[in-house]
Formats: C-alpha cells, structure tokens, sequence
C-alpha cells in the first residue's frame, strides 16, 4: 500500500512537472440527445470517450459504485447497461413504454424506469435484464428517486401535478401528494426525509415530507425548472427558459440568488465533496461547475450535442 500511494505522489509531481492536470478521480455521463453519451473527465475538462446510444438518450442514473450508467432512450424504448470503465454497452433492456426517469437502487440489484404514457413505473431485475413488476402511477412520470436506504421511490408525474410514493419492498403505491404544475425532476434529500420537485409551470420547487406525505412548502426559481440538486443547506434548480440556477435556503425554503448559466439547463447533481454542482446546458453543449460555498462559476466545459443528464450523472473514479 505504501508503494502505491508512492507511485501516486510520484506521479502528480511528475504530470506537474509536465504542466498537466492529474486525474480528478471523477467522471461526468452526459446523455446527448443526437446519440451518444459523452464521457467527461472533470479534471481534464476534456471529453475523453463517447459511447453510442441511439433513440434520443437522455435519463441516466450511476450505480452506487459507479461502475455502471443505466441510459433510457426516449424514441427507442430501452434502457442501455454502459459499463463506466470499458465504456461498452454490455445489455439493452426492453421497455414496453417510452422510457425518461430512472434510477438504481442502491443495493444494485434493480432499477426503476418511468413509463411516460401507459404511465407506469417498472421494477428491471438486472440479473435477469426482465420486468420484475409494474405499477400505475401518475400521468406522464418523468423524474424517478429513491430514498438512501432504497426503501421509497418518488416519482414526479407531469400531467396530474403529484408525486407518487412507492414501497419499493412491496412494490405498491403508498399515497400521492399534490406539488406545483407539471413537476419534471425530484430530489430526495440524504436523510431520506424531504422529496424536491421541480415544477415546470409554475415555476416554483415543492418541498414534500415522505413520512407524513404532506406538501411542506414551496419556494418560487426562475423559468421552467427541471431538475433540483441540494448541497451544503441549498437548493439549486436548472431553469430552462430562464438560463440560470436558482440557489434557495432548505431550511426557510427562501430565495438566495440566480445564477446565470448556458441555455436550457436541465440536468444538475452535486460532487461527492458537496462542493460543487454541476449543470448540463442542453442547448449550449456545455457543462458548469458553480462552487456551493461562493456560488461562483468554476468550470465551463464542452460535451456533445444536446446533452441533457437527466438523473445521475457522476462517478468517481479514484
């Protein structure tokens, strides 16, 4: 062990000597919209492989270990099995419903996929790459989430202005809870306690307790937000329409500041150190980094075209 950490330092003096960047340890899988998945290097700021998935990619969510991107495409109703380190698609699951949200339970046995028109959302076996079960949820869910102990999964369903709780145990639908309109992403927060929605029309986020299943409040972004990432005491919201991050106090659900960003931001997660956001500019090709304590913008990154990371996106990789 003591060798290798040697080996380590000797070689960050030596990429210094050099005028290089060592290796980050982190990893952003960027879905692009015209067929592909942009793998980004955050301590180069360089592209540094691109994997092909067609059919209109868009929703991703990382295994807990990172060594697996579950990719949905939207125009050809599969879910991709990307394998971080080859950068291989290694299966391609069937969807019988047009595919957005998903997520990875964090034991990494299943993930969970939105059916935006049946509406349903399906329980994938990943041992047996099959449907384990489905259930009804809202109109057109869009953004999937489950609790850190994997036992509840949210899902944000568009049409019928709710979320839609899940046991994900027994598989059932537990309650619902009316949010604001057109709910796009949800967060839930590390605690497990607060579910975040990012409320399209309305422009607003809603805060939901999950263990009374109660609407605690809301707090007004910008235009069209679709996604909400929390770090160090805030919420950060992309707004589309209006091209900036909304920053807001969890704790008085108030505003703090906006944040101009590219356009059409859509999918944003927070760094494993909780010092960063990062943000995917759909239409701009690029990704932020804004710094959670300053709020400053520290990186601007070029990825593919139209990128949007809707889910989870960042791996580390060291």
């Amino acid at each position: 062990m003591n060798g290798a950490r040697i080996t380590v330092r000797l070689a960050c003096v030596y990429a210094a000597f050099l005028g290089c960047t060592p290796a980050s340890g982190a990893e952003a899988f960027i879905t692009d919209q015209t067929g592909e998945v942009s793998v980004l290097d955050l301590g180069s700021k360089q592209v540094v492989a691109r994997i092909p998935v067609l059919g209109k990619p868009a929703g991703i969510a990382m295994s807990r270990d990172g060594r697996t991107a579950y990719v949905t495409s939207t125009e050809g109703k599969y879910v991709s099995v990307i394998d971080t380190a080859s950068r291989n698609i290694v299966a391609k699951i069937a969807i019988p419903d047009t595919p957005l949200g998903i997520a990875a339970d964090p034991a990494g046995r299943f993930i969970y996929v939105a059916g935006f028109y049946q509406p349903r959302l399906y329980k994938i076996d990943l041992a047996t790459g099959t449907i384990a079960a489905s259930v009804e949820v809202g109109a057109s869910p869009s953004g999937v989430a489950l609790t850190p102990d994997g036992a509840l999964i949210v899902t944000a369903d568009r049409d019928d202005n709710q979320i839609s709780i899940i046991d994900a145990k027994t598989f059932a639908r537990k309650g619902t809870v009316k949010v604001g309109a057109h709910p796009f992403g949800v967060t839930i927060d590390p605690q497990g306690a607060r579910a975040y929605t990012a409320n399209v029309e309305s422009n607003d986020v809603s805060v939901v307790d999950l263990k009374e299943a109660k609407l605690l409040g809301s707090v007004a972004v910008g235009k069209r937000p679709y996604a909400v990432a929390l770090a160090k005491g805030r919420g950060f919201s992309t707004d589309q329409y209006g091209g900036t991050v909304s920053v807001f106090d969890l704790a008085t659900l108030q505003p703090v500041t906006r944040i101009s960003v590219g356009d059409y931001p859509e999918g944003i997660e927070t760094s494993a150190d909780g010092n960063s956001v990062y943000v995917v500019n759909w239409f701009s090709n690029e990704v932020w980094a804004i710094n959670t304590e300053t709020l400053a913008v520290t990186l601007k990154m070029p990825v593919g075209d139209g990128p949007r990371a809707f889910g989870t996106f960042l791996r580390e990789t060291l």
